[in-house]
């Protein structure tokens, strides 16, 4: 096995050019992992589950395939999968108690997907319970932490997946985003995220959290290797009646963009109050890289921005009160010892297997839907949803790409958001994306002390190759992908 370049500091694509030309088998590349997460994950608390003997097996699978002639382009590349992702015959856990003793009878369309292509499952990781979070303190598992601080949050939801992919525990993750749950936490640990356009991947098996707005896509070093997961994942699906029956571009041959002429529009709403000096001195200096490349730049507006927040939190909880309703104690999942009777098992069960957040969300949106307070809440919110979709039609109808920070501070610490409040408003610069559906993407643009920031760029509706390759072309000029946390590096 070649060790003239440490395997975990090698992108999706190096390891699948390496297995490609037998520098090394899937099953050398797969134990390296393995061994690797055995070694340093009981620090960061990055996986739920670790799938060894499965990835083994799998692994040793891909390499007679290879043998065989029959390998696809990531055959025998290993990666780590949100636990938010059913995988037959493996826990499917949400990050809750509720689901902690739940094996999934069924793979999720981009787990077979993968599978189909001879991608090797590391295992499962660490997620805010039910994907309710910006930090990833609300798993019944415990916190993650983050690989470049350890006194820090690796954001959330996908906040497991991010860790363990900076941290060379995994070479690529998917995640979810519901409100920002890949750029965000892609943004805190330095890596690259995309959130697709709602639809473009398949949500069946991907378990609910807020079915209007909930999205799967890739978290990796690299926009390149965002692209190859994309080729594998995106896709019209029946099983799932909101994925869109539209063909998909080839997004690797999308990378070689051309970024003279490229109108690049800033939100001024995402440069004000809020915003860290750290943040935006990094984020206007990979503007400038663009700038400097043949980009124009223009101020835009996002009138209603200021209204994303206050609408996500009122229809994200209401459907998620409808989505968890059927953890019931009856059907799978957590079940109370012992109930009196059919009201005590749902009570009890429900109190048990979930946690506050979940609780909280769930009140919440029970509330904005019961009778006298639906047409004041959940109907207007979804008027001002309408709003913010238009704001931003009317940019793209000026601008080719939208730019800005992924969040308005680097990681912050551990515990530092005790009220539920603050901690929404992390993700300003995130929600009003998949309130409109759009497509957005967080790269690697600088570091705040040793604490990574990230450039969000944003698309119209299926501007995925766009974006991919805007970043794709972003990371030859820069080398902010490259960088790497101190952790762990005493044992590459």
């Amino acid at each position: 096995m070649s060790s003239s370049i440490a395997l975990h500091d090698k992108t999706l694509s190096e390891l699948a050019q390496g297995l490609s030309v037998g520098e090394y088998t899937s099953r050398e590349l797969t134990e390296a992992f393995l061994a690797r997460i055995e070694r340093l994950d009981g620090e960061l608390n990055s996986y739920i589950t670790v799938c060894r003997e499965e990835a083994l097996r799998d692994a040793d699978a891909a390499d007679a395939r290879r043998a065989a002639g029959k390998a696809a382009p990531l055959t025998g590349v290993p990666m780590a999968i949100k636990d938010i992702f059913c995988t037959e015959g493996v826990r499917t856990s949400c990050g809750s108690k509720m689901l902690d003793n739940f094996i999934s009878p069924y793979d999720a369309t981009v787990i077979e997907k993968l599978r189909a292509e001879g991608v090797v499952m590391l295992g499962k990781t660490n997620l805010d319970e039910f994907a309710m979070g910006s930090s990833n303190e609300n798993s019944y598992y415990g916190a993650v932490k983050n690989p470049w601080d350890l006194t820090a949050v690796p954001g959330g939801s996908s906040g497991g997946s991010a860790a363990a992919v900076a941290a060379g525990l995994a070479p690529a993750a998917l995640g979810t985003d519901t409100g920002g749950s890949i750029r965000q936490p892609a943004a805190f640990c330095g890596i690259t995220g995309l959130k697709p356009t709602y639809g473009r991947v398949s949500r069946y098996g991907m378990i609910a959290y807020a079915s209007s707005l909930d999205q799967g896509g890739p978290m990796a070093r690299s926009a390149e290797d965002c692209a190859r997961l994309m080729n594998v994942i995106a896709g019209a699906d029946p099983r799932d009646s909101t994925s869109v029956v539209r063909s998909v571009p080839n997004y690797i041959e999308g990378l070689n963009y051309n970024l003279k002429g490229l109108k690049i529009g800033l939100p001024k709403e995402y440069f004000g109050e809020g915003l860290s000096a750290e943040v935006e001195s990094s984020v206007r200096a990979a503007i400038k890289v663009f700038e400097d490349a043949g980009a124009s730049v223009q101020e835009i507006s996002l009138p209603h921005t200021h209204l994303a927040i206050p609408t996500y939190y009122v229809i994200a909880p209401a459907e998620a009160s409808s989505n968890l309703s059927r953890y019931d104690g009856v059907r799978f999942g957590h079940r109370c010892a012992d109930p009196k009777d059919l009201e005590d098992l749902y009570k009890r069960t429900r109190e048990e297997g979930f946690g506050d957040e979940v609780k909280r969300r769930i009140l919440i949106g029970t509330h904005t839907l019961s009778e006298g307070f639906f047409d004041a809440y959940y109907i207007k919110a979804q008027k001002v949803r309408r709003l913010i979709r238009q704001d931003f039609l009317d940019a793209f109808d000026q601008v080719d790409v939208l730019m800005g920070p992924a969040a308005p501070t680097p990681a912050f610490d551990l515990g530092a958001h005790k009220d539920p409040l603050s901690m929404y408003l992390q993700d300003l610069y995130t929600i009003a994306i998949n309130l409109a559906g759009i497509p957005g993407i967080s790269v690697p643009a600088g570091l705040a002390g040793r604490r990574p920031v990230g450039l969000q760029i944003l698309g119209p509706h299926f501007g995925e190759q766009t974006l991919l390759g805007v970043a794709h072309q972003f990371q030859q000029l820069t080398d902010w992908h490259r960088q790497r946390p101190e952790f762990g590096q005493e044992h590459a």
